[in-house]
């Protein structure tokens, strides 16, 4: 599975950005799909999660509220609508899928793409 994200740019904060990450292949072997990110000199982190199946979804607490995950699974595509960006939602977004419910259910997915760059200045 390959996974290209795109989206990403420069926004003032309290602005909006969406990010979509499409898959290569279809989907009906994905359990679900996910987007972390990753600051300067930081771990990456778990941002949101969704069930490919079922549409569940899941968030970190930071971004609950402000950001939704959602997904067309006509078009094997992931969304992530990011609202009322703050300041410290600067990070390098990437889009992963896991092949499993174990893997999604640890947010360890199996399959990663490039990330895409979200800047918001104060």
């Amino acid at each position: 599975v390959q996974l290209q994200a795109s989206g990403g740019g420069l926004v003032q904060a309290g602005g909006s950005l969406r990010l979509s990450c499409t898959a290569s292949v279809r989907t009906f072997s994905t359990y679900g799909m996910a987007w972390f990110r990753q600051a300067p000199g930081k771990e990456r982190d778990f941002v949101a999660r969704i069930d490919w199946r079922l549409g569940a979804t899941a968030y970190a607490s930071s971004v609950k509220g402000r950001f939704t995950i959602s997904r067309d699974i006509d078009k094997n595509t992931v969304y992530l609508q990011m609202n009322s960006l703050k300041v410290e939602d600067t990070a390098v977004y990437y889009c992963a899928a896991a092949s499993a419910r174990t893997l999604y259910a640890s947010n360890t997915p199996n399959h990663w793409g490039k990330g895409t760059q979200v800047t918001v200045s104060s």
